[in-house]
């Protein structure tokens, strides 16, 4: 289960953020992939930044304490990926719940 996650996360990432993933997937090397994406998204200005953040609805207050700190791509990177796995585990809960819920209630 842990690797499909992986698996679907890293696709999606792949996907949204332009990332030319590795053969052997890895938490590890999707962040870094991710840490140096956000950089070149950053250097772009903010604006930029700040419209991605708000569409992939990372929280405001976490970024800014974020921004106050060291080594603030992977810090940013690590935020993306844990809401990107919220995302995937949220969809999986929906599909369980319709899939064994009242017939009735299926679309």
């Amino acid at each position: 289960m842990a690797d499909n996650i992986l698996q679907e996360a890293a696709l999606a990432l792949g996907q949204d953020w332009d990332l030319k993933l590795p053969d052997t997937l890895s938490e590890e090397a999707i962040l870094k992939l991710l840490a140096d994406r956000v950089v070149t998204v950053l250097e772009r200005g903010p604006e930029t930044f700040f419209q991605l953040m708000y569409r992939l609805d990372i929280s405001e207050k976490k970024l800014n304490a974020i921004l106050l700190e060291d080594d603030v791509a992977m810090k940013i990177a690590r935020l993306i990926y844990d809401r990107q796995l919220q995302k995937i585990q949220s969809r999986m809960a929906h599909r369980k719940t319709h899939e064994s819920g009242d017939p009735d209630l299926r679309w």
